[in-house]
This record gives structure tokens, C-alpha cells and sequence, in this order.
């Protein structure tokens, strides 16, 4: 009896015989099973440890003892937990950071910990106090800069011209037509042109252009000439059952209204372009502002007509002598 007692005892205190001593090398060990034996008795041993750095007899010597043992031997757990990990186990290495009550990291997680008695250790305790005056400057820097946050489109002034009342959008008024006045004056005494003379207001988008009044008139022309276009298409094609004419003289009938409508529309807008255009612009004519001339479909037929009878011409007779 007395014997049992003494080896338990001694696998409590985690002393035991040669053959069934902890493996100094964690990774020598390939049986996952013997692993996760070794790795519970760290565990027992750091329990044990930590509740008696709560002793207060102990001295500073023995505390600082035995917080080294315990780190040391949470490092060695970590190694037996790499080989777990390694042979197919389960994984341990939960990185968890601990936090308190604020929800802010508890200093001394990290690197090398303190426990019980050891934070009360003269240098710990002033080190531990340092880092929690660090965190309330933190703390106080952020809640005078928290006010600056999370601001609305009020606070940046992009709401000024809709809610504000003191004339911001007639002040900006008057400084576009002070600068567009200042701008006309300059360009005139750059051409060597008379200042005197009136100058016209500033464009604006609200105002409705002077080219519109002459676009929907040209429309409504446009309307009319194509609805007696079509009364006299219907009455050719009257007169065309009593006496048909030719299939040509249908088509040309049929075909040549609505060509004349179209060209007449947007020569009429083009002008009415070129008159407002020249009217910001006093040295050029509307002539000058309107769109080059393009040729036609026959005229551009007949040029090709003539350059291909001019190569057929040097290709059987030569080309001409000058």
C-alpha cells in the first residue's frame, strides 16, 4: 500500500521512474496517444504551479521561479501541441486573444506572462501601469477625435446651397457674371475690337435657347408638306387604277417626297445654329460657321465614273504626253 501511495504521489508531483519519464523532444515521440498524455500532464503541472504563485509567503525569489517554470512549461506545451498537429491530431492552438471587460487586449497575453503574485513584483508593477496610462492617453486622444467622425454632408458644407439662407447661391451668381463680363472685355481688347458696345448676357441652362422656336416651326412644316406628300401619293394612286402608268413613273412618284422634306429640316437647324453661334462670336459670319458642303451621291458616282474610264484609258492607250 505504502508503495502505491509513494508512485502516486510521485506521478502527481510528476516524478516518476526512468522508463515512463516525459520525452525532453517533443517531436521523438510518434505515437499520437503518448502525446496527448504528455501534453495533459503539462497541463496538471501548470495548474499546480499557478495556484501556488498565489501563495502570499512565498518571496520575490520563489515567484519569480516559479513563473519562469511556468512559462516554460506553456512553451513546451506548445511544442507537444505542434506534434499533434503534425501526426493527424486535434489542434490546440486556439489564438484567442484575451480581452477584458472593455473588450481591449489584457497586456501580458504575449511573449513572456505574468501570473499571481508576479504582476505585483517591483519593475512589473510599473510596467503594468505604463502600458495602462499608454491605453487611457489612447483613449482620451480617441474620444476628442470620435467627435469629428462619422460626420454628415452637413458638416462638410455640401448642403449649403440648399439649406442655407444667406444668399450663397446669388453671391455665386453675381461672380459668374462679374468674371463672364471680365472675360468678354479681355477677348475684345485681344482682337482690337470696340469695348463699348453691349455685352450679351451669360448663357444659362434654364433659359430656353433662341433656336427652338425656328426648329419647331421647321418640324411642323415638315408635317404639313408630308401629309400633302401623302394626299397626293393617295391621289395618284387613284388616278393610277383608272389609267395605270408605268412601273417607273409609281416609283419616282412614291420616292422622291419625303428626300425633299428632310434635307430643307436640317438645313433650316443648321442655319439657326450658325445665327446663335455668331452671335457670341461678332467677327464670323454665320456663312463661315456652317457645316463644309459634302457632295451627293451622283456627284460622287460621276467622279468615280470618270477615274475608272480614266484608268481604263491609260491601261489600253497608254498614258497621255504632257
Amino acid at each position: 500500500m505504502l508503495y502505491r501511495f509513494r508512485e502516486a504521489q510521485a506521478a502527481e508531483l510528476g516524478l516518476g521512474t526512468r522508463a515512463d519519464r516525459r520525452p525532453k523532444m517533443a517531436s521523438a515521440c510518434k505515437s499520437l496517444r503518448e502525446c496527448e498524455r504528455w501534453r495533459g500532464e503539462i497541463l496538471r503541472e501548470i495548474s499546480r504551479k499557478v495556484s501556488k504563485i498565489q501563495d502570499a509567503g512565498l518571496t520575490d525569489y520563489e515567484v519569480r521561479d516559479l513563473n519562469d517554470d511556468i512559462n516554460k512549461l506553456l512553451r513546451e506545451k506548445r511544442h507537444w501541441e505542434n506534434q499533434i498537429i503534425a501526426l493527424g491530431g486535434a489542434n490546440y492552438r486556439r489564438n484567442v486573444a484575451m480581452l477584458d471587460d472593455d473588450g481591449k487586449e489584457v497586456p501580458g497575453t504575449k511573449g513572456y506572462k505574468y501570473f499571481g503574485r508576479a504582476k505585483d513584483l517591483p519593475g512589473i508593477r510599473e510596467l503594468f501601469q505604463s502600458r495602462k496610462k499608454e491605453e487611457e492617453e489612447e483613449n482620451q486622444a480617441l474620444a476628442y477625435y470620435k467627435k469629428f467622425m462619422h460626420q454628415g454632408p452637413a458638416y462638410f458644407g455640401d448642403l449649403d446651397e440648399t439649406q442655407a439662407d444667406d444668399g450663397l447661391l446669388e453671391y455665386e451668381r453675381e461672380a459668374e457674371e462679374a468674371e463672364w463680363r471680365e472675360a468678354h472685355i479681355h477677348i475684345r481688347e485681344m482682337l482690337h475690337l470696340p469695348v463699348d458696345d453691349p455685352i450679351p448676357d451669360m448663357p444659362r441652362g434654364e433659359k430656353k435657347l433662341p433656336s427652338d422656336p425656328p426648329l419647331v416651326n421647321a418640324s411642323s412644316t415638315a408635317n404639313n408638306s408630308k401629309r400633302k406628300a401623302s394626299s397626293d401619293v393617295d391621289t395618284d394612286m387613284t388616278k393610277a387604277e383608272a389609267d395605270p402608268p408605268p412601273d417607273n413613273a409609281k416609283r419616282s412618284r412614291t420616292g422622291s417626297a419625303p428626300p425633299d422634306v428632310i434635307p430643307t429640316l436640317s438645313q433650316h437647324s443648321m442655319q439657326a445654329n450658325a445665327q446663335m453661334a455668331a452671335s457670341y462670336i461678332p467677327f464670323l459670319s454665320p456663312e463661315d460657321l456652317l457645316p463644309p458642303q459634302l457632295p451627293t451621291r451622283d456627284e460622287m458616282e460621276g467622279i468615280l465614273l470618270r477615274l475608272r474610264k480614266e484608268a481604263l484609258m491609260n491601261e489600253y492607250f497608254g498614258e497621255p504626253e504632257a
